[in-house]
């Protein structure tokens, strides 16, 4: 991305009209792009798609036309990723300051690599801070990972301290910034990491799976515990067969019993009968 060291901005111009195109070169390597849409890409979803937030532009490597001077002397390149809050979300093949009611991005990321690093960290942030105001810069290098954010404080940047996790809080998204796997990604404010959509799709997918396979395990028990009532029920109807039984064969010997004593009784009347004392037989 070329600039020149001329950063003050027309004035007293008149401003050309708003049929202008971006006027980016490709970015440094594939890492670049992913990032610069991965960036992109988790924004729009967590706040359009899960939060419904619509006010607002998010965009990378477009040019910022910010100057009628710029246009002629192409003395500037658009960030790799910007974002302009309070207006209107629709496409834009550019962002026009004159034309955007004077709004300027509100939050800056630029992914440093070799050939752009020392005018990301010096003419560009100048530029950020002093035409632009930009409450909040930041760099990343997809590369070696080096990672730093700043605050606009007094009109001067300020660095942003790092959390005990390591992460930058943004005022402007209400959100951190922070490395994760080789990639800057955003933190919710209470620390987790924000899910790409795909990783969402990943979780809820094993979720859903975690689900089945408990309502499977869950019907599996449930039909043993059916089988165990039923044995219950068996054994009981079992035991009460059995305890039925035993009062009959308990009914019959007392039967028996009572039998015996009666028949016992007879042959002791008749033995007296016959003048024959039973006891003593």
């Amino acid at each position: 991305m070329t600039v020149t060291q001329n950063i003050e901005p027309g004035l007293d111009v008149i401003f050309p009209p708003s049929n202008l195109e971006s006027d980016e070169p490709p970015l440094e390597s594939s890492l670049h792009l992913q990032q610069m849409l991965l960036l992109i890409q988790c924004l729009n979803w967590w706040w359009r798609d899960i939060n419904k937030i619509n006010d607002y532009f998010v965009a990378g490597n477009m040019t910022i036309y910010y100057s009628p001077r710029q246009i002629k002397t192409k003395d500037f390149r658009g960030p790799d990723f910007f974002l302009v809050l309070d207006t209107e979300n629709r496409d834009r093949n550019n962002w026009v300051v004159w034309e955007e009611d004077g709004k300027y991005p509100n939050l800056i990321i630029e992914l440093l690599s070799p050939s752009t690093a020392s005018t990301d960290k010096g003419l560009k942030k100048q530029i950020y801070q002093d035409i632009f105001r930009t409450p909040e810069y930041f760099w990343f290098n997809p590369q070696n990972l080096e990672f730093a954010g700043f605050i606009l404080f007094g009109g001067t940047y300020q660095p942003i301290e790092p959390n005990s996790q390591g992460l930058l809080w943004s005022q402007q998204l209400n959100l951190y910034l922070g490395v994760h796997d080789g990639k800057l990604r955003y933190f919710l404010p209470e620390g987790q990491l924000m899910l790409t959509p795909e990783e969402y799709g990943v979780q809820a997918t094993q979720r859903a799976e975690q689900q089945t396979q408990l309502t499977e395990e869950a019907t599996k028990l449930a039909e043993q515990q059916t089988q165990l009532a039923e044995q219950q029920a068996q054994l009981t109807e079992e035991a009460t067969k059995l305890a039925e039984q035993q009062t009959q064969l308990a009914e019959q010997q007392t039967q028996l019993a009572e039998e015996a004593t009666q028949r016992a009784e007879r042959l002791a009347a008749k033995l007296r009968e016959l003048n024959i004392d039973p006891d003593i037989l």
